[in-house]
């Protein structure tokens, strides 16, 4: 059964070796899908990632801080209080 299967699939025989060079075009594809499909997860995750409630008022808070809408002790006040 092993010799058969050796045969069947080794140098010469009928298996992915039998056309020369070009059993790596499957290779390359199947590499290529991988890649796609990890790109995709990979992307879907990073999107799926949003601010809580409370980054973004600490967002809004330290972008009023910045346009001079706060004073500093009332930006520490409010920031405490968001916690």
């Amino acid at each position: 059964m092993m010799t058969e299967l050796l045969a069947e699939w080794g140098p010469g025989g009928a298996g992915p070796h039998a056309d020369g060079p070009f059993w790596i075009f499957p290779l390359v594809f199947l590499l290529l899908i991988a890649a796609l499909v990890v790109t995709a997860i990979v992307t879907m995750l990073r999107r799926s990632r949003r601010p809580s409630a409370t980054e973004r008022a600490k967002s809004v808070l330290a972008e009023r801080f910045a346009s001079g809408e706060l004073s500093a002790q009332e930006y520490r006040e409010r920031l405490g209080e968001l916690g």
